[in-house]
């Protein structure tokens, strides 16, 4: 039981080394980040805002004239003198002022949601599309939870300040304000023995800044490992089944969200000790105004002291003056949630395509097809060369088929092409523009790449097919479906081309997978083809299916297929042998037989597995 549980944690330990990509990063409150936060708020300076701000402004200044009206005129003045008809336009007063407050209220609770949702809408959509453009390499080192965490969660955590934080922020500062002045004008040696306590608040607070904010970085990056590790568990949860592996998979994330939960814990119990602090200062507040204020009740107006209603306006004051500080207590709480959310929107944010696009760039019109390389060398990684100076020369309308072991360097061609990474040195030309110069979408609008692992959209039949070219009609995505095949198998469904098809399309076939994903390529009429390991998952009936499909869709087109499978290439122009990332030997299927070098002993090898099968 023990070296089970000491391996156990040896796979935690080994697993987390994957998530070190969010690490808690210790900083100042960044006053500058949080001014670029607010600019989400000035599409709506004109609109939503102002009225927000003046519906609190009337409640806030509700709530201040009130405690006067009762204390200095209605008490000091109305019953003093025994006034009934002051008294009585004072009740109808205050309740007129305490209705518009009530109005006020309603429409400042009604603007900031609509303001914060909006916000909100807006900031997830920019993170949304930021990421959308960013380059592989940035995919390359981060989990898909992660990225959903930021999305999600990080975005969501932002919601509360905008709804109500920052109209609540200008509220209680209004209000704090308010009573300050007010309080010193009725009573100034009142008001500074009251307010003794404050210095003492503040610095305590001061010194669980930098705690509580950590905490709440924190949480947001336990979050993320959750996420993370749920989103790789559903995913592989096939594969989880088929080893057994549920105990094993329980019982880590049971770490992960062990470790979640005392996250938020600590978290939450360092931000809570602000309230306690809070409570104790009103209690001391209390405690003077009723001692002095009471001494100087029977000192008498005359002689430096209050009257009594000045007092009841202090005690109301006081018990509207502590609630402020409380909530800003909470407010300064929420603006580090924020802050913690906020870093990680704007690393993501200021993260620059490592395929960057210039200024001005060559857009294709039209393309011809005819691709080179020149001495190119690339590397994923500083010690690892993936491309050793490989030059190629593809004609247009030439079909290359790239064969070699896997990690020859085949599929990093297939990316080079499309630009989904730039060389380490070299060049890749298309029709003789470096791609570097090139506009992406126009470059990646003329080529479609079909994957060994084909991704199916939640939606129908028709618009997955359809995601080659949108503005496509329903005949021309029937047409194509018929070209390559895939007609016949979706004619078989419940509702033919408007079936839905679940997440990844898991009530399909491998193969029908796969010839959806040759109907999406060919609609997208593409200049370049790229099949990379395309008829992998598919059986040997369909396999004869795309070949016919094939002639179709390769012509007319560079094609570059990528193929262990041997038999899929024999009719190419050209054929690159490669491994450890460079070119052993080019040639046609005749031609290197002939040669009788490394393609020749791939085919050999290849049928004599055949033969003893």
């Amino acid at each position: 039981m023990v070296k089970v549980k000491s391996k156990l944690e040896e796979s935690r330990h080994l697993k987390r080394f994957h998530y070190t990509i969010d690490q808690a990063v210790e900083k100042q409150f960044n006053w500058k980040q949080m001014l670029r936060l607010l600019t989400y708020l000035k599409p709506y300076a004109k609109t939503y805002l102002p009225g927000a701000i003046i519906a609190m402004l009337l409640s806030t200044v509700v709530r201040l004239i009130v405690p006067i009206l009762i204390g200095k005129v209605a008490i000091d003045v109305a019953v003093k003198n025994k006034d009934t008809t002051l008294l009585t336009y004072l009740v109808i007063g205050i309740g007129i002022l305490y209705l518009l407050s009530y109005v006020g209220n309603i429409f400042r609770i009604k603007w900031v949601n609509i303001l914060g949702q909006n916000v909100i809408y807006d900031l997830r959509q920019h993170l949304f599309s930021h990421v959308q453009r960013l380059s592989h390499r940035f995919f390359d080192t981060r989990s898909a939870g992660s990225i959903l965490v930021r999305i999600m969660n990080d975005v969501n955590s932002l919601q509360e300040l905008f709804t109500n934080g920052i109209i609540n922020l200008l509220m209680d500062v209004v209000t704090l304000i308010g009573i300050i002045v007010i309080l010193l004008a009725l009573s100034p040696k009142l008001a500074l023995a009251i307010m003794i306590v404050i210095p003492l608040m503040f610095y305590i607070s001061t010194k669980l800044r930098r705690n509580i904010r950590r905490s709440w970085q924190n949480v947001r990056i336990q979050q993320s490992r959750l996420n993370s590790h749920l989103n790789e568990s559903i995913q592989g949860i096939r594969i989880t089944q088929s080893f057994t592996q549920e105990r094993e998979n329980a019982a880590y994330f049971d770490g992960i969200n062990t470790d979640n939960f005392e996250s938020y814990r600590v978290a939450s119990k360092k931000s809570a000790m602000f309230s306690p602090f809070v409570e104790m200062s009103n209690a001391i507040g209390t405690i003077i105004l009723i001692t002095y204020g009471a001494y100087l009740i029977l000192l008498g107006a005359g002689n430096g002291g209050i009257e009594i209603g000045t007092f009841v306006s202090f005690a109301f004051f006081l018990g509207m003056f502590w609630d402020p500080i409380s909530r800003l207590g909470q407010m300064y709480n929420q603006l580090l949630m924020a802050m913690a959310a906020s870093e990680r929107i704007f690393e993501f944010l200021d993260e620059q395509p490592n395929v960057e696009e210039k200024e001005n760039a060559f857009e294709f019109a039209e393309m011809e097809g005819q691709i080179t390389f020149d001495k190119v060398q690339f590397s994923y990684e500083a010690d690892r060369i993936a491309l050793h100076e490989i030059s190629l020369d593809i004609k247009q309308g030439e079909t290359v088929a790239l064969v070699g072991h896997t990690g020859s360097g085949k599929s990093t061609i297939a990316n080079l092409i499309s630009r989904f990474y730039d060389p380490t040195s070299g060049s890749v030309k298309i029709d003789g523009h470096d791609l570097r110069n090139v506009q992406l979408d126009s470059l990646r609008q003329k080529i479609s790449v079909v994957l060994q692992d084909t991704f199916v959209f939640s939606g129908t039949i028709m618009e997955n097919i359809r995601f080659g070219r949108p503005s496509a009609t329903n005949q021309e995505v029937i047409e194509a479906a018929k070209v390559v095949g895939a007609d016949d198998f979706i004619q078989r469904l419940a509702h033919n081309y408007e079936t839905e098809v679940e997440e990844r399309g898991n009530i399909l076939s491998a193969g029908e997978r796969q010839l959806l994903s040759f109907a999406r390529a060919l609609l997208a009429d593409p200049s370049i083809l790229i099949l990379d390991e395309a008829t992998a998952s598919i059986d040997t009936e369909t396999e004869v299916k795309i070949q016919t499909a094939l002639g179709k869709l390769l012509k007319g087109r560079t094609a570059i297929i990528i193929a262990h499978r041997l038999s899929t290439i024999r009719e190419s122009d050209n054929i690159f042998v490669l491994e450890n990332g460079k070119v052993l030997e080019n040639g046609n299927h005749s031609e290197l037989m002939a040669k009788r070098g490394e393609y020749f002993g791939l085919v050999k090898s290849q049928f004599q597995m055949l033969d003893a099968i």
